[in-house]
């Protein structure tokens, strides 16, 4: 579908992702892929868009809300270009414009990232991250699925870092794949962390890690100046009784200390991530599905559900306390294709959010929008509602401030100005059977 010249979408409550209140009654105007102008209705008349040749579409009783982004997901672990599709045509018809891939096999990767970009498929704008880890950790089996063909730590996409690498040569090589990140992985110590941290920035490309690195602890992770730590349950081992080792020793985590979501020497950390800006990548909701998939397992073992369980209680608190100290929190899911299901799995990270860490439904939604944007270092393009950013939107029947559930009343998504009305992907989803109404 070719671009509109120039829309105006009147009538809407608008929720822009700034921050402020609802904004009744207002008028998004979209000339190409990009919002031109937003005002109250009444400060542009029927008359004057129909003589401008201007297309209008009304949303008496809709609101309007950003374009969301799914901060945390992996699409190509193991390849698998139509199931890949399937999952990110169903996100952009449930309102997710854009998505942060966090490592995958980025032959592939970045041929859906291109098509995505020029409207050859339905689906969110893809930013993805190359991975770096410590030699010992290319023994994982997903590092074999997605270097197919190829040996894993020797390939630009996936670097196994040693203490005679040529980090700028590594570096470069990573931003050869149109990377537009490094993720810090694991078994890497915080020397090391911090340097790959800095020679990405000098090569002007961002460095996303998890919270804690094995053996870099979260409070070197965070001082090495990465833009973002993902998984809020590791930021549990910065208190670890012994020193971190490996991705695969983890020490116990004291929970009945944690849970409380009061801890001081995490306060300190929180407060470190707030004034550097690191983004926390909490994908809180993660281990809550993990507990209930195991829960219908008749064979699951009693010590992991009893595990998932209390990583859930604690990436509930833990995010909590983070929010509440300031820390920019995104939303990403880290959840696996489920192409059966009809809505985006970024809803239920909201509902976590709001349900289990008390953040308000506007809260939760920023997470989602300008949060998610800063995640990615696109805050200038994306985000919000405002002049100048890409014409990312999404029309929603209901009012999603009154019940954050109410994000599952989607009418219509704008992606870079290109509409994609909800209907149809009911229509097609139950001419095909993948995907549910």
């Amino acid at each position: 579908m070719a671009v509109p010249m120039a829309v105006a979408y009147r009538g809407a409550t608008l929720i822009d992702g700034t921050g402020g209140p609802p904004r009744p009654r207002t008028t998004v105007l979209v000339e190409g892929e990009r919002i031109a102008r937003v005002l109250p209705d009444a400060e542009l008349s029927s008359a004057e868009l129909s003589e401008s040749g201007v297309e209008e579409i009304d949303l008496t009783g809709c609101h309007l809300i950003p374009g969301l982004i799914d901060a945390h997901q992996h699409i190509a672990t193991p390849p698998d270009r139509r199931l890949a599709e399937t999952t990110l045509r169903r996100d952009l018809y449930g309102g997710v414009t854009a998505t942060r891939d966090m490592a995958d096999d980025l032959r592939q990767v970045s041929d859906i990232a291109r098509a995505a970009l020029v409207g050859e498929i339905e689906a969110p704008d893809v930013h993805y991250a190359a991975l770096m880890a410590g030699p010992t950790f290319f023994d994982d089996p997903r590092t074999w699925q997605v270097s197919q063909g190829a040996t894993p730590g020797e390939v630009p996409w996936m670097q196994a870092i040693r203490e005679d690498t040529d980090l700028p040569l590594a570096v470069a090589m990573a931003r050869g794949t149109f990377a537009t990140a490094i993720k810090i992985y694991a078994d890497l110590p915080g020397r090391t962390v911090a340097a790959i941290t800095e020679e990405a920035h000098r090569q002007g490309i961002a460095a996303w890690a998890h919270a804690a690195v094995f053996p870099a602890s979260p409070g070197e992770v965070i001082a090495a100046g990465v833009d973002s730590v993902s998984h809020v349950q590791l930021m549990a081992h910065q208190l670890a009784e012994r020193p971190l080792t490996t991705y695969r020793d983890k020490p116990p985590i004291d929970y009945p200390r944690l849970t409380a979501g009061q801890d001081p020497e995490l306060a300190r950390l929180f407060e470190e991530m707030r004034e550097r800006g690191t983004v926390l990548d909490a994908t809180a909701s993660l281990w809550g599905r993990i507990a209930r998939e195991l829960a219908e397992d008749p064979a699951a073992d009693a010590e992991a559900l009893s595990r998932a369980r209390a990583n859930d209680a604690l990436s509930a608190a833990l995010t909590a306390q983070a929010h509440r100290a300031g820390v920019t929190v995104c939303a990403g899911t880290d959840r696996d294709p489920e192409p059966a299901e009809p809505w985006p799995a970024v809803f239920d990270e909201l509902e976590f959010l709001v349900e289990r860490c008390g953040l308000s439904p506007v809260e939760a939604l920023r997470c989602a929008s300008w949060a998610g944007a800063v995640s990615i270092g696109a805050q200038e393009r994306m985000g919000t509602v405002e002049p100048g950013k890409l014409a990312n939107l999404v029309v929603l029947a209901e009012d999603p401030t009154a019940d954050i559930r109410r994000l599952r009343s989607v009418r219509l998504v704008v992606k870079r100005g290109r509409r994609h009305e909800r209907s149809e992907f009911r229509a097609m989803a139950g001419a095909n059977g993948e995907v549910g109404a």
